[in-house]
């Protein structure tokens, strides 16, 4: 057994690695080889992460140590350290080459706390992807459902007979994200919607939406409060 170890060991060795990483559990005697050649190892770590790692360092994985070319060691990583962060131990690939993926640790008071940061993280991932995949912008605050909603009661007082209150039923549900936001954000909810639904009654009113921290009518487009095109025609699909 210790001299079948010994030919694994000298076949990682031959290439000459800094770092070892397995998916796999590693022995104390394959551990005294390599730490005699000045290479170090991480055990059992998830597949998924394995291949995040190949993608940063340029790694290529493999399964039999007899395979092995040093083409496979990956050279893009500029920095391999070890720190202790509270009562845990981490393991940094840091200054790394065009590196293909990333890692965020979060820290907080409680489990409680962390299972909310990674939430909220894992939103602006998706806001981030969103924009990424398509970037048209919308304006927010609901000035966008105002204005389809206006447009669409124009369009019903041109329809004759009840087909005309279809539309009006949708325009009437459009309503519901502005009164909303002006009733999260303790506004007078009636004259507030009163307000916008005279400002978008009239050309060029289609910017004008809520200000959820003063609980006013506002340009939301100026302010900066945008939606991605990507939401708002999943949410009138669905």
């Amino acid at each position: 057994e210790e001299d079948e170890m010994k030919k694994v060991c000298d076949d990682i060795i031959r290439v000459k690695p800094d770092v070892v990483i397995t998916e796999k559990g590693v022995s104390d005697l394959a551990q005294h080889f390599l730490l005699k050649a000045n290479i170090s190892v991480i055990r059992r770590i998830r597949k998924t992460d394995n291949n995040r790692i190949a993608r940063v360092t340029g790694a290529h994985i493999c399964n039999r140590t007899e395979e092995l070319v040093e083409s496979m060691v990956g050279t893009k990583c500029g920095l391999f350290q070890i720190k202790k962060i509270g009562d845990e131990y981490f393991t940094f690939m840091t200054e790394c080459e065009d590196p293909k993926a990333c890692s965020v640790i979060l820290r907080g008071a409680s489990r409680d706390v962390l299972n909310e940061m990674e939430r909220n993280l894992q939103d602006a991932f998706c806001v981030a992807r969103n924009i990424l995949l398509e970037p048209r912008m919308l304006p927010g605050g609901g000035a966008t459902e105002m204005e389809l909603s206006a447009r669409l009661k124009e369009k019903a007082k041109a329809i004759a007979g009840t087909r005309q209150y279809a539309y009006r039923a949708v325009a009437d549900a459009l309503e519901v994200i502005p009164r909303s936001l002006a009733h999260n954000c303790g506004s007078d909810v009636v004259r507030v919607m009163t307000d916008l639904r005279a400002r978008h009654a009239v050309s060029g009113g289609v910017n004008w939406g809520i200000d959820g921290t003063k609980g006013v009518v506002a340009d939301v487009k100026s302010m900066g409060i945008m939606d991605t095109f990507a939401v708002k025609q999943q949410t009138l699909k669905t």
